[in-house]
């Protein structure tokens, strides 16, 4: 589990899963040790991976009751990038993000659950292109630690998947095999790490 260390590690840690009332508190996501990530079909046969590098973001975990935590999320579309300059450009453009006119995509919850053991589940709303719609994220907490430079770190993974038309983005190509050039279902990545507010 990295920086997090392995799960089942801690005192706290029982077969119902980790007991988080030590780590309640307010949390400031750390880009430098944190993936948003995405993965796009292309022509029907292979995925396309991608990221952006700026965003920021803050947590606000109630060990007590999962309920009660928080997420916000805002992302810099500018910032997308794929491996390809080419590609990210396409991106960037009115065909797609329109990131001159919409510079950037937030999230931000309404409603957090714990699901059992170290899964829980955050809903929320993702704003993009102007419009707003409720996305779900299933998360696996992975663990918590102090790191050398005594910052308390807490490290989740999260995984979702919507159709990029419910937000506006629907330009394609169609193939002459069939089919078309870009899938409409997106799968969402997120590795996080946040640091506790001093």
């Amino acid at each position: 589990m990295g920086i997090f260390g392995r799960k089942g590690s801690t005192p706290e840690t029982t077969a119902a899963g980790t007991d988080l009332t030590a780590l309640s508190g307010d949390y400031t996501i750390d880009p430098a040790h944190t993936t948003i990530g995405f993965t796009a079909r292309h022509a029907m046969v292979t995925n396309v991976k991608g990221g952006f590098h700026d965003f920021s973001g803050t947590l606000h975990l109630d060990g007590a009751d999962p309920a009660g935590s928080t997420a916000a999320l805002d992302v810099t579309m500018a910032s997308i990038d794929t491996g390809n300059a080419d590609r990210d450009g396409h991106l960037k453009s009115a065909d797609f993000f329109k990131t001159d006119e919409f510079p950037a995509m937030t999230f931000r919850s309404t409603k957090a659950e714990a699901l059992g053991g170290d899964e829980y589940r955050i809903t929320g709303d993702l704003s993009l292109l102007g419009v707003t719609k409720p996305i779900t994220i299933d998360l696996e907490f992975n663990g918590a630690a102090t790191d050398p430079f005594g910052n308390e770190r807490v490290g989740f993974e999260g995984k979702a998947e919507i159709l990029r038309s419910e937000w506006g983005l629907t330009w394609n190509a169609a193939l002459e095999t069939g089919g078309v050039l870009v899938s409409d279902k997106i799968k969402l990545n997120f590795d996080i790490s946040a640091i506790k507010n001093a």
